[in-house]
C-alpha cells in the first residue's frame, strides 16, 4: 500500500508511480490518437461530411449516453471501494482480536507457565501470516515461528490448521483444569472470530464482480470512445485527437482502479498492507504475552 500525504497536491499531479494508469494505457493512447486522426481526415478533408447537418447531430447521442456511463462508473467504483474497505475492517478486527486473545491469556496463564505462553506468543501471529499468504494463494514457511508439535500442510487450508491447533491447546488446558468453563467460553469467542474473519476475506477474494456486468462496462467504454470523433470532429476540428485521448484516459482509469482495489489482498500498490499488519500483530502479541 502506498503511504502518502493527501495535502501534497502538486506532488500527486507530476508524480508517476508503478500503479499509475498512464503507464498501462500509454499504448492505447497511441492507437487511439492514430484512429481519431484518421477519422478526422476522412470526415473533414476527404468525405467533407460537414455539409450534412444530420451527421453533426450525432454528438447528441454521446451527451445522452454520458449520463448513463457516469452512473455505471460510479456504481463500479463504489462497489470496488466497498470491498477494499470491508477487507481493511476485517484485518483491523483481526488485529484487535489477536490483542484481546493475548491479553486474556496473559491474565489467565500463570507466570511460570512459559511453555504455553511461548506457544500462544508464536501461534497467534502465525495465524495472521498464514491467512495473509492463503489469501494470496501462496505459503511461505519462513515467515512462521516454528512451534513444536505443529507442522503445517501447505496442500490444505493452513489458517484452519493453525486455528484448530490453538483450539486443541485451549481445550487441553481446560481438561487439565488450568482454565475454567467461563474462561474457556471467553477465549473460544476470540478463536472463533479468527476463522470468521478468514472466511469473510475469502468471500471477498472468491466473489468478483459479475462477469456480464464487467464485460458490458468495458464494451460500453470502448464503443463510446471510438464513436466520439464521428460527432464532435465538426465542432473542434483536429483538437478532437487530444480530447478523445483524455476522455478515454478518465473512463478507462476509473475501470482500472476499480479492478485493482476490488481484490485488496494481493501485492499491488493499492492493496491492503497485510505484510505490515501481520508484523504489527507479531510485535504486539510479543509485548503482551
Amino acid at each position: 500500500m502506498i503511504n502518502y500525504n493527501p495535502k501534497e497536491w502538486f506532488t500527486f499531479i507530476f508524480r508517476l508511480h508503478k500503479a499509475d494508469t498512464v503507464r498501462k494505457l500509454a499504448p492505447m493512447f497511441l492507437g487511439l490518437s492514430i484512429y481519431t486522426a484518421l477519422i478526422a481526415v476522412l470526415e473533414l478533408e476527404i468525405w467533407n461530411l460537414a455539409r450534412f447537418p444530420e451527421v453533426k447531430q450525432l454528438a447528441i447521442i454521446h451527451t445522452l449516453l454520458g449520463f448513463v456511463i457516469s452512473l455505471l462508473l460510479v456504481f463500479r467504483t463504489n462497489t470496488a471501494y466497498d470491498r477494499w474497505w470491508e477487507g481493511r475492517k476485517l484485518w483491523g478486527a483481526l488485529v484487535n482480536n489477536s490483542r484481546n486473545l493475548a491479553l486474556k491469556l496473559q491474565a489467565i496463564l500463570p507466570a511460570e507457565d512459559t511453555a504455553n505462553r511461548t506457544y500462544f506468543r508464536q501461534m497467534i501471529p502465525n495465524f495472521a501470516f498464514c491467512m495473509k499468504n492463503h489469501l494470496r494463494g501462496s505459503f511461505i514457511e519462513a515467515e512462521l515461528e516454528p512451534v513444536p508439535g505443529f507442522t503445517p500442510q501447505p496442500a490444505q487450508h493452513v489458517p484452519n490448521q493453525v486455528a484448530a491447533h490453538m483450539a486443541a491447546r485451549i481445550h487441553h488446558l481446560y481438561r487439565q483444569q488450568q482454565l475454567s468453563g467461563e474462561q474457556l467460553i471467553t477465549i473460544n469467542q476470540e478463536l472463533q472470530s479468527f476463522t470468521d474473519i478468514c472466511g469473510a476475506c475469502e468471500r471477498i477474494r472468491n466473489t468478483p464482480i459479475p462477469f456480464s456486468y464487467s464485460v458490458f462496462l468495458k464494451k460500453f467504454i470502448f464503443f463510446y470512445v471510438m464513436t466520439l470523433p464521428v460527432g464532435y470532429v465538426f465542432s473542434v476540428g483536429y483538437l478532437i485527437i487530444p480530447m478523445v485521448v483524455f476522455i478515454f484516459y478518465v473512463l478507462a482509469s476509473m475501470e482500472l482502479i476499480a479492478e485493482e482495489i476490488e481484490e485488496p489482498f494481493g501485492r499491488d500498490a493499492n492493496d491492503l498492507p497485510t505484510d505490515t499488519i501481520s508484523e504489527n500483530i507479531r510485535r504486539h502479541v510479543a509485548e503482551l504475552i
